[in-house]
């Protein structure tokens, strides 16, 4: 990628803001490449379970999760990801799969804290899966990730229920949450990152909308610089408990600190304010169970 800025201009347009841009460029150059270095090739073999960002016909984000046995998501060449699985039916990925369509990933090992990145587009689409070429991987800070460990545990797959907009049918789980993840889009790009708070650090305004704070993180901003530019996106929240997995689409408001109406929680630097839009709730589908939470000793504390 020499030569050329792997950032675009929503991207850019953030780090100068922050007076970054430089440092950014420089570092960017070095460590977003055009393949997957080895060290990435074998974590993703490691991953029990996949993020997945991809986008509708409309050009909607969606945030999405695949699972299977440690060794499902693996790389046969520097150049290349494949997938041995496949969307639930119910799952916004299932009809934004297609040959060609760019997606994000995300692939996280919760028990580590260790967490990489790989964009690109759709080049093999099979009964078995799917394969993903590489524009772009990255690996990414472990902050605010909270430790669990994981086990195997089959769900029998509860009910799918949906909606529009704020509902007391997942507000809990929002309101309780540590870990969401969010995908967003550049063009034809698509990311998903984790986003992690202590519980309770989504908050719904009195305007109804979610207020997600944006902590001190790698300084890309790939996920605000898309939504700079393009404010729809996607989250997931998992109930590490149920294995419930809800699919909300949003709008997103990225709020700098002089324009707060209220005062922001410790630590936040940026607030994203989310209009919930159309809703997925999908029960009892993720077939792992987890241990309690070890939170992340990034984690901003009342004070700070």
């Amino acid at each position: 990628m020499h030569g050329h800025s792997p950032f675009h201009p929503g991207e850019r347009q953030i780090q100068s803001r922050l007076g970054l841009r430089d440092k950014l460029e420089e570092i960017g150059q070095r460590v977003i490449h055009d393949h997957m270095p080895e060290q990435h090739r074998e974590f993703f073999a490691l991953l029990p379970w996949l993020l997945v960002g991809s986008r509708d016909a409309d050009g909607q984000p969606q945030a999405s999760l695949l699972w299977g046995t440690p060794g499902f998501a693996h790389s046969p060449h520097p150049q290349c990801l494949r997938i041995d699985a496949l969307p639930e039916a119910d799952d916004p990925l299932t009809a934004n799969l297609r040959t060609g369509a760019s997606l994000g990933l995300l692939g996280l090992e919760l028990p580590t804290r260790r967490r990489n990145r790989m964009n690109g587009p759709v080049e093999a689409l099979d009964d078995g899966g799917f394969a993903v070429a590489v524009r772009q991987s990255f690996g990414n800070c472990p902050k605010y990730i909270q430790v669990r460990s994981w086990q195997a545990q089959a769900r029998q797959g509860g009910a799918l229920e949906q909606g529009t907009g704020l509902d007391q049918r997942w507000l809990r789980l929002v309101e309780d949450s540590d870990t969401l993840f969010i995908a967003s889009r550049h063009a034809e790009d698509i990311d998903i990152s984790h986003r992690g708070g202590r519980p309770g650090f989504v908050r719904l305004g009195r305007d109804g909308r979610l207020w997600l704070p944006d902590y001190r993180g790698n300084f890309m901003f790939n996920t605000l610089g898309n939504l700079l530019l393009e404010p729809r996106c996607a989250l997931l929240w998992i109930d590490f408990a149920s294995g419930d997995l809800l699919h909300l689409e949003a709008r997103a408001e990225l709020v700098w600190p002089e324009d707060y109406a209220e005062p922001a929680p410790p630590g936040a630097e940026r607030m994203l304010a989310l209009s919930p839009g159309r809703w997925r709730l999908r029960r009892a589908r993720l077939p792992l169970a987890f241990g309690a939470p070890e939170p992340s000793p990034a984690l901003p504390t009342q004070g700070n």
